[in-house]
């Protein structure tokens, strides 16, 4: 099958159309079923056919590029790009309405987590030695065994909250 511009315009399009708006339900917490995964996996989709139809059209990508409007919204968008990088001293996950609970729940003395696992704290522990980490007192917190690092606070209470009955 040769990439032509009928092919590679709809494709495209298409994928433009379902990323923008798997995109906007994602910016508004609306996202349902299937939408996240969508919007990740499929934009790939997005990308390709976004190169495909710049290699298409690189002969007029190339004069935007020697006029002065193209050069300056090109380079706003690269600059926008690079200022993404930047970190804003605050939690990386702060907009969603889960942080605050893994949190608490991250800083709660093993006791009080083995209670909301309906578990006990020596299950916990052992829980916790099979992931390599070493439990000196039951009163020690998740944060206190892992340190600051949302994604393994988060990684270790799925292990000892989930339902291994």
């Amino acid at each position: 099958m040769r990439m032509t511009r009928d092919w590679i315009t709809p494709i495209t399009t298409g994928a433009f159309l379902l990323t923008a708006v798997t995109g906007v339900l994602l910016f508004f917490h609306a996202a349902t079923g299937l939408n996240k995964a969508v919007h990740e996996w499929l934009s790939w989709v997005f990308l390709a056919g976004a190169l495909l139809h710049l290699a298409l059209n690189f002969g007029p990508f190339k004069r935007y590029l020697t006029q002065r409007k193209g050069q300056m919204l090109l380079g706003s968008f690269i600059l926008l790009l690079a200022l993404s990088f930047v970190p804003m001293g605050g939690e990386e996950h702060h907009h969603s309405p889960f942080v605050p609970p893994i949190k608490a729940l991250a800083q709660a003395p093993l006791t009080i987590l083995a209670q909301v696992a309906q578990s006990s704290p020596e299950l916990l522990r052992e829980r916790l030695s099979s992931e390599g980490i070493t439990v000196d007192s039951y009163q020690q917190s998740i944060s206190e065994l892992v340190g600051d690092d949302f994604r393994t606070q988060v990684h270790l209470l799925e292990e000892l909250l989930e339902d291994k009955k």
